[in-house]
């Protein structure tokens, strides 16, 4: 029993992990000049096998949020290359980003 909670821990631990260093990354690195506003992330579900992470996005004073959402999508995959410079996995999940329905 034990060893099951201390595996939600560590899955807890690296989600908030995530959610840090992929906000840092959108605000700081991402550089396109149609995403505009503020950009969070407010919440990271990683599957337990560590393959994919669903990134919860809100955004405020974004032109169309929509195009934004479409536009870190795409740049899904150098956002995980730089994570995976800032993280220490064995896996760097793939990033799925989806908007924030419940603010």
């Amino acid at each position: 029993m034990q060893k099951n909670n201390n595996g939600s821990n560590r899955l807890a631990r690296i989600n908030e992990e995530l959610k840090r260093e992929v906000s840092n990354i959108i605000n700081y690195e991402v550089k396109n000049s149609n995403v505009t506003g503020m950009i969070s992330v407010t919440k990271v579900n990683t599957t337990p096998d560590f393959r994919y992470a669903r990134v919860y996005v809100s955004m405020i004073g974004t032109k169309n949020n929509k195009q934004c959402l479409a536009i870190l999508k795409k740049s899904s995959g150098h956002i995980r290359s730089i994570l995976a410079r800032k993280i220490n996995l064995r896996i760097t999940p793939e990033l799925v980003f989806e908007f924030d329905e419940s603010l």
